[in-house]
């Protein structure tokens, strides 16, 4: 009875340390993105350091896994794969793309989604209300019309307003046609360059000279990758370009107006811990992001033919300097 007893405790003291050692192992966050640039790097050191503020410590209570797709969906399939294998409690997809791919070998895996401009059309939730299922995130869909209204103030006359797009990226392309509506509606053209690889960049922004007044950027990670070929072409033909990614604007674009994505990475940083905490993606309506900031370059202006006003160098959150 007596060794009954003894090994009935000694089976109940192994569960319990059992128990506590479980307790004690790290959670696995998982963090891919779609190519490296500065935005996409932002949103992941903002996913990083959110965790951080709220007790998750790399390499204490947090396993932390980030992999870069170098720009091939290939390897971003690869990525998810991996990270689903190795059990993680939740994947930070960062850029339309690498959302795509983890979506679709995810099932049972909680994904939180930054840097995705339309998640609906990309059929990544039902609506951004009720996501549905097992993935949230954050949006950074664009303010096109302030855009438009950004750039008509510093090149009144604009009447063609030229783009560098990859068509074949969904997050590019919902930009795209709605950049392409709201420009009609004001009476004005687009005229697009395709690319649908960074090395393309630079023809499709060769391709705008003599038949763009002005060029705009959208938020597409093949093209900001590249973004030095745009300005480049818009220094050489003195036709200035825009950025919808204010980090563009240190690179030598005229100006953008936009969000900080570092923020954006903290703010999709809380839900992983909401979700980490015990909530369910399926139940998290997506997120925007509400506060916008002007960035300057009055130097690249001078470089591409036009001098900023002085009522925008007073409304600018920050004025750049990229002399060359």
């Amino acid at each position: 009875m007596a060794k009954k007893t003894l090994r009935t405790l000694l089976g109940a003291s192994l569960m319990a340390l059992a128990s506590l050692s479980q307790a004690a192992e790290p959670r696995v966050v998982a963090i891919t993105q779609i190519v490296e640039h500065p935005a996409l790097d932002a949103v992941h050191q903002g996913v990083k350091d959110e965790l951080a503020a709220q007790g998750f410590i790399e390499g204490e209570n947090l396993k932390l896994m980030h992999e870069s797709a170098q720009g091939n969906s290939a390897i971003a399939s690869q990525i998810a794969r991996k990270f689903v294998g190795d059990n993680t409690d939740v994947i930070v997809a960062i850029a339309t793309p690498s959302a795509q791919t983890v979506a679709a070998a995810a099932r049972n895996i909680p994904v939180v989604f930054a840097a995705v401009t339309d998640p609906v059309g990309a059929k990544l939730v039902k609506t951004a209300e009720e996501p549905g299922a097992n993935i949230t995130g954050v949006s950074d869909m664009l303010p096109i019309d302030k855009h438009i209204d950004m750039l008509l103030r510093m090149v009144p006359n604009a009447k063609r307003i030229g783009t560098v797009y990859n068509p074949g990226e969904a997050n590019a392309v919902s930009l795209i046609e709605l950049l392409e509506e709201r420009l009609e509606a004001r009476g004005l053209t687009l005229v697009k360059g395709a690319a649908t690889k960074t090395s393309e960049v630079l023809g499709a922004a060769r391709s705008l000279v003599g038949k763009a007044d002005a060029i705009y950027l959208t938020t597409d990670n093949t093209v900001i990758s590249a973004a030095e070929a745009v300005i480049s072409v818009g220094e050489r033909a003195k036709i200035p370009v825009f950025a919808a990614d204010t980090a563009t604007v240190a690179r030598g674009a005229v100006a953008a107006l936009g969000f900080d994505y570092y923020d954006h990475g903290r703010q999709a940083g809380v839900m992983v811990v909401r979700i980490l905490n015990g909530e369910k993606p399926a139940g998290m309506p997506v997120e925007t992001m509400e506060k916008l900031n002007l960035f300057v370059n009055p130097e690249a202006g001078e470089r591409m033919g036009i001098t900023l006003p002085d009522d925008v160098l007073a409304e600018a959150a920050e004025v750049i300097s990229s002399g060359k």
